[in-house]
C-alpha cells in the first residue's frame, strides 16, 4: 500500500518501477505463466502528485490483472474459450476496468479463468491447470505456501486469484455469479470480497448471468479490499469505530452449516472461538426461508437459461470448441420455459423479503465460504470419466456462495484456517445495502484471527 504523505514524483516513480519489476518476475515465474494469459509489455508511468492529487488516485502505483472476460481496449475478449479467439479487439475498456484506471492503478495482466465462468472449480481444458497456494499462512521471506499436493485453484476467477497469491497483482479484478470471487479466494488463502450487484457497472464484462453477474475483486487483506471496492463502486466505505462486540451476529445452522468435511468444521468452529473471545456476540439460529432454495433451483437456472440465451448463435456455429462441461450446463438453459423464468424471479423477490426479515435483527452472518476444501486436481480434472466427480464437487463448491448471490446480498471471504491446514474461508454476508457493515466487520474479524497465529496485537 502507499504511503499516507505525499511522497516525491521521483519517489512515486522509483517505487512504481521497483513494484512493477517484482510483478513482472512473478508474472513470468512458471506458476506465474498458468495464471496469466497476457502481460503487459510496457511499464507503467506514474502521474505526478504535483499534478494528480492523491485523493484523486487512490490507487495510484497499485497493480491490477483483469479476468479475461473483462474488455481491455485493444485486446480480444476471449472469457477462457478458444471459441472467442477471433472476436474483435475491445475499442474500449469495460467500465470496472476504467473505474480502476481511473483511481491510478496499472494493469498487469490478463488472467485465465473457467471458460465463461460456468464453474466454481478453476478447471479449464483449454489450458495448463492452475493450482491452489496458500497466501495467507507463508514461510518467512515467502508471498505463498505451496501445498502438498495438486488442489484445484477454485473458480471462475482462478487466474485473478492466483496472481494476487504470487504478487504479480495488487488487485485481482474478476466477477462473482455463484462465487467465483469469493471461492478461489477460499482456496488460495485470499480474501474477496462480493458488494451488491449494482453498485460495480457492468458494461463490457462477457455475461454469465445478468441476473446474479457482480464484478469484483480479490486482494491479500480486508484493508486492501476496501480500497478496491471503493474504486469500483464509486463511493467511499463509511468506516464505523465500534468493536466487535458492538455488532449482532448470527450463525445459521441450517444449509451453510451442512455437509462440512472435517477441515472446514475445525476451522470454522475455532474461529467462532476466537471471535468470541475477541467480544463478538454470536447467535446461532435456523432460517427456515433457506429451505425455499431447493423449490427455486427444481425451476431451473438463472445462469443456464441466461448463458444460454447469450450463446445460442455461438453453439450453433462452434460448439465443439467448447469445454464439454460448460456445454453441457449453458445447453441445460434451452429447457427453462419462459414461464417458468419468471416464476423463478417472482419467488426471488419474496424470497429476498423472507431473509431480510429472518436476519433483520443482525449486521452480519457468519458462515463457512466453502463447505469442503479444495478438490484434488486428479479427481476432478477434464476427462469424461471423471464429469460425475467434477459435478458432485462443483455443487458443494458452489453451494454457500450462490446462495448469497440469489440474495443479492454482499459477501466477504476472509482466510480462517491455522499453519498447515489447507485454506478455509470464514465468510461474513448479509443482503443488499449492508456493504460497508459487512467490511467494517471483516476488519475486525481478520485482526482477531490474525492474533491467534502471530500472538501480537493487530490493529483494523
Amino acid at each position: 500500500m502507499m504511503p499516507a504523505h505525499t511522497p516525491s514524483p521521483a519517489h512515486v516513480a522509483e517505487a512504481t518501477h521497483g513494484r512493477w519489476r517484482q510483478a513482472l518476475a512473478a508474472a513470468h515465474s512458471p506458476i506465474g505463466q498458468t495464471a496469466f494469459r497476457s502481460v503487459a509489455a510496457d511499464a507503467p508511468v506514474p502521474a505526478s502528485p504535483a499534478h494528480v492529487p492523491a485523493a484523486a488516485q487512490p490507487l495510484q502505483g497499485w497493480l491490477v490483472s483483469v479476468k479475461d472476460l473483462f474488455d481491455v481496449q485493444g485486446q480480444i475478449t476471449a472469457a477462457g474459450s478458444l471459441a472467442l479467439a477471433d472476436a474483435p479487439v475491445a475499442t474500449q475498456h469495460a467500465g470496472a476496468v476504467q473505474r480502476l484506471l481511473d483511481a491510478g492503478a496499472h494493469l498487469v495482466g490478463r488472467t485465465h479463468m473457467v471458460e465463461f465462468a460456468f464453474s466454481g472449480m478453476g478447471c479449464n481444458p483449454h489450458f495448463p491447470p492452475l493450482w491452489a497456494v496458500d497466501a495467507c499462512h507463508a514461510p518467512r521471506g515467502a508471498l505463498f505456501r505451496a501445498l502438498a499436493a495438486e488442489h484445484v485453484s477454485g473458480g471462475s476467477s482462478s487466474g485473478a486469484a492466483l496472481s494476487v497469491a504470487i504478487g504479480a497483482a495488487d488487485i485481482g479484478l474478476g466477477s462473482d455469479t455463484g462465487g467465483s470471487i469469493r471461492i478461489p479466494a477460499a482456496f488460495n488463502g485470499l480474501v474477496g470480497f462480493k458488494s451488491t450487484q449494482a453498485l460495480v457497472p457492468l458494461d463490457g464484462a462477457l455475461p454469465l448471468s445478468p441476473t446474479l453477474d457482480t464484478a469484483c475483486a480479490i486482494t491479500r487483506d480486508v484493508r486492501s479490499a476496501i480500497r478496491a471496492h471503493e474504486a469500483l463502486a464509486a463511493r467511499t466505505v463509511t468506516r464505523s469505530p465500534a468493536p466487535l462486540s458492538a455488532w449482532r451476529l448470527a450463525v445459521v445452522r441450517n444449509y451453510f452449516c451442512e455437509g462440512l468435511d472435517a477441515t472446514t468444521q475445525t476451522a470454522f468452529t475455532r474461529s467462532l472461538d476466537v471471535l468470541r473471545q475477541a467480544g463478538a456476540r454470536i447467535t446461532v439460529l435456523d432460517c427456515p426461508p433457506l429451505d425455499r432454495l431447493a423449490e427455486m433451483a427444481r425451476l431451473g437456472s438463472f445462469a443456464a437459461a441466461e448463458s444460454y440465451a447469450w450463446h445460442q448463435p455461438l453453439l450453433a456455429e462452434k460448439a465443439l470448441m467448447y469445454d464439454p462441461r460448460v456445454r453441457q450446463r449453458i445447453e441445460a438453459g434451452a429447457a427453462m420455459s419462459a414461464a417458468d423464468y419468471l416464476r423463478l424471479h417472482a419467488l426471488r423477490r419474496a424470497w429476498q423479503a423472507q431473509m431480510a426479515q429472518a436476519l433483520g435483527g443482525f449486521d452480519a452472518v457468519l458462515s463457512p465460504t466453502v463447505a469442503i476444501t479444495a478438490p484434488l486436481h486428479a479427481q476432478v480434472a477434464p476427462g469424461a470419466a471423471r464429469d460425475g466427480a467434477f459435478f458432485q464437487a462443483n455443487a458443494q463448491v458452489l453451494r454457500n456462495t450462490s446462495a448469497i448471490n440469489m440474495l443479492d446480498g454482499c459477501a466477504i471471504s476472509i482466510p480462517c484456517h491455522a499453519p498447515q491446514e489447507l485454506p478455509v474461508g470464514l465468510m461474513l454476508w448479509h443482503g443488499a445495502g449492508h456493504d460497508d457493515a459487512i467490511l467494517n466487520i471483516a476488519l475486525l474479524a481478520e485482526a482477531a484471527l490474525a492474533h491467534q497465529w502471530s500472538g501480537e496485537s493487530h490493529e483494523p
